[in-house]
């Protein structure tokens, strides 16, 4: 029993290059998180958006708006 350990030594922790690693760490998930919320925000924002303009201008007739415009009075040279 004398030759066994009765307390077990802890390892020591990598302190070279930890800097280096964590950041190389960092900047992965940050990009990839930016790139996940930039895809989202272009699916669900800009598709619908997109989506909406176009039919409003297929649907949008210009002479009937200048024709309510001019019949409201706010046109001063009609």
């Amino acid at each position: 029993m004398a030759g066994d350990k009765a307390v077990s030594t802890a390892s020591k922790p990598q302190l070279r290059g930890l800097l280096t690693a964590s950041i190389r760490r960092n900047l992965i998930v940050a990009i990839s998180l930016s790139a996940v919320a930039a895809f989202s925000f272009k699916q669900i924002v800009g598709n619908e958006r997109k989506r909406k303009y176009a039919e409003f201008y297929r649907t949008y007739d210009a002479e009937k708006e200048f024709e309510e415009m001019r019949k409201k009075g706010l046109f001063q040279s009609c």
